[in-house]
Order: structure tokens, then sequence, then C-alpha cells
């Protein structure tokens, strides 16, 4: 199995993205320019956080048109398996890989700090993992799982129509909100205004996947948290079944 991360100029998260895959999961990680004209190889791709363009546009808006982006496109469209984490959100929507936008807070402030992310579908492909922290407690995936993680974003309220919105809770394609302590889905729990509190979402087909809060910064108990391992652990599991069902071997099987 192999894992690309995209570089954009801007770009501030990648190295977090490929050191989380490469050091804490052992995956054969690459960093991919966003001026290469493929990604085919990949059995993963992620599109990482930062300020793609310096955001002199709207965010993701310039990227949407890099060269790459063609390629990852085509590579959804396949089946393969697309995560993008804050600004690679945005990207992803910007480029109609999801619906809806990212604008502005509701504070018109950036925000930089830890919130709960209520998980609200737990069998994804992103979602479904169990995975083991330093101290040797099990963190299990299951509706309602409170994922404490980072956000640091000026341009992460989620918007879309009513019938998007509709459609996204009926084909159950919301996969994290903004949460309170106890599960709650508050006013004062979401950071930037976002629609029904809405912090990650997913396509129709379930593989691609964006989330405004940074799972790559909350994979080691040092930076507060590890609910990020979750997210990881259960799209890796999920890419290398897929890799294996395609093998030439599995087929002949």
């Amino acid at each position: 199995m192999k894992a690309a991360v995209i570089r954009f100029p801007g770009s501030n998260c990648d190295q977090d993205c490929f050191y989380v895959l490469k050091n804490d999961f052992g995956i054969d990680t690459e960093y991919v320019w966003h001026k290469e004209p493929s990604v085919e190889q990949f059995d993963l791709i992620i599109l990482p956080g930062g300020f793609s363009y310096g955001d002199y546009l709207r965010c993701g808006a310039i990227a949407r048109f890099s060269p790459v982006m063609r390629s990852v496109a085509v590579e959804a469209a396949r089946g393969k398996l697309v995560l993008g984490i804050c600004n690679g959100f945005q990207i992803l929507c910007e480029a109609r890989l999801l619906p809806g936008a990212l604008i502005r807070n509701r504070s018109l402030h950036f925000v930089c700090e830890h919130i709960q992310a209520r998980l609200e579908n737990m069998e994804t492909a992103f979602t479904h993992a169990e995975v083991t922290k330093h101290d040797g407690r099990l963190l299990t995936a299951r509706t309602g799982l409170l994922l404490r993680m980072p956000v640091a974003h000026g341009e992460g309220n989620y918007t879309t129509d009513e019938d998007t919105l509709r459609d996204l809770n009926r084909n159950n394609q919301v996969i994290l909100r903004y949460a309170d302590g106890r599960g709650a889905l508050t006013q004062e729990a979401n950071p930037n205004g976002s629609a029904e509190n809405i912090a990650g979402i997913m396509n129709r087909r379930g593989n691609v996947f964006g989330l405004m809060p940074h799972p790559e910064r909350a994979c080691d108990p040092l930076l507060g948290s590890e609910d990020g391992k979750l997210i990881f652990q259960s799209v890796i599991e999920t890419a290398m079944k897929k890799t294996k069902s395609s093998s030439p071997i599995s087929k002949r099987n």
C-alpha cells in the first residue's frame, strides 16, 4: 500500500500527515507536488491543511485548478480513498468532490483550539476502527463517540443549501459534528458557525472524506490527544483491504 500527501504552495500540515502515516503507522508514503500529473500509483490520497496559494482568493479555489487535482478526481471516481483535512476539505469542496463550501468563521476570527467532534457514523471507510493508545487503553469507534482534536482555521464555517443538507443527513454523509463534553450539539461548542455543527462530511459513495479538525495533530499524547489515530487507522485498514482485493493474486484466487 502507498499513500500520497499532496503538497500545494502554502501547505503547512503536509509534514505532520507524512510523519503520522510513515512513523506511527509504517505506511509507504510520498510527497506529491501539486504540478504532478498523476496519483494513479497511490492507494490513499491525503490533501493536508495549510494555506494553499496563501488563500488569496477563496480558500482552496486556486488549488482546485492545480494539475494534480485532475488526477485526484479521476482516482476518486475509481473508488480510491481521498482524505482532505482543513484546507484539504476546502479544496475538495471547491473541486466539487464534496458538496457545499467553507466560508468565514461566524466570529470573523481565526480559531485555534481543541474541540470535541461527535462521531455520527461509525460504518464508514474512515471511522470504523479500534486503536490502542500509548497507555494501553482501547479507542473503539462507535456512534456518539467524542474525539478530541484541534482546529486551526479562519474559514471553517460549513454551508450549503437546504436540499443538499437534507441529502447529507438522509444518506448518513455527515461524519463528525462539533459537540460539548456531554455530546450535545450546542452553539457554544461550534467554533465557526458551521451548519448543524458539521465538522466533516463524505461523498455519497463513501470514499472521499473532508473534515476541519486535524487528526494528524491528535496522534500523540504529547500533543494532548491520540483520538486522531482512529481516523488514520480506519482509512489505512480500508485502503489495505482494497489493495489486497485488487491484486492479481487475489483475483486469481
